[in-house]
């Protein structure tokens, strides 16, 4: 009998002798229903995200196409990623090249894309967190982060105040993305590393008025 084995027989053996446990529920007396004014909950979700070191815009729905060309301009994108059912006035002013992502384009491709455009599906404040649930306008995962830069549009009646909100915004079945800010690390001397698991740069743009 290998040392495998041996463990394996005696948890078997302990499992047989412990008496039997009811099954408990798990505690859902947490926080939730909490809300905050509009302006509040906008302005402690973009301090949230300005500290992650991201660059938070606002706007409103009308000038989402001029404030979205004016930033990639200023980053310098000339091929920008959208998923397919981003909504294509959003880039209507821009002259750049717009590439439409689809599930046949291998991810290692996705890296030669300047930037990427994506909506959001929910917002946290306290955290300062965007969850992205895959919906048409968000696309695959693997478009959030391999391009080193993300565009979002964050719509102000979609920010929750806290997570246990924003959880109730998403729905369970969808594969999630949670992005707080650019990707960073560190490594074990505390030195931070940008870019290793997503996008270095983060642009967000709330719109207020929806």
């Amino acid at each position: 009998m290998n040392a495998r084995e041996t463990v394996l027989g005696r948890v078997r053996d302990a499992l047989r002798l412990a008496p039997p446990h009811p099954a408990v529920a798990p505690p859902r007396d947490y926080r939730r229903g909490r809300t905050l004014p509009d302006g509040e909950r906008c302005e402690l979700f973009v301090d949230r995200l300005t500290d992650y070191k991201a660059r938070v815009l606002l706007g409103t729905t009308d000038e989402t196409p001029t404030i979205l060309a004016d930033v990639l301009t200023r980053l310098g994108a000339r091929r920008v990623g959208v998923p397919a059912g981003l909504d294509p006035s959003w880039l209507a002013e821009w002259e750049g090249e717009v590439v439409t992502d689809s599930a046949d384009v291998p991810a290692p491709r996705l890296a030669d894309l300047d930037a990427v455009v994506t909506a959001s599906a929910v917002g946290c404040a306290e955290t300062g967190t965007i969850f992205l649930d895959s919906s048409a306008d968000q696309g695959r995962r693997a478009l959030t982060l391999v391009p080193d830069v993300h565009v979002c549009v964050v719509d102000l009646s979609r920010i929750a105040v806290g997570v246990p909100e924003a959880l109730a915004g998403l729905l369970p079945e969808r594969p999630t993305t949670l992005v707080s800010g650019p990707s960073a690390t560190s490594d074990i001397e505390l030195e931070r590393v940008e870019g290793v698991h997503g996008p270095r740069t983060l642009t967000v743009l709330v719109r207020t008025d929806a």
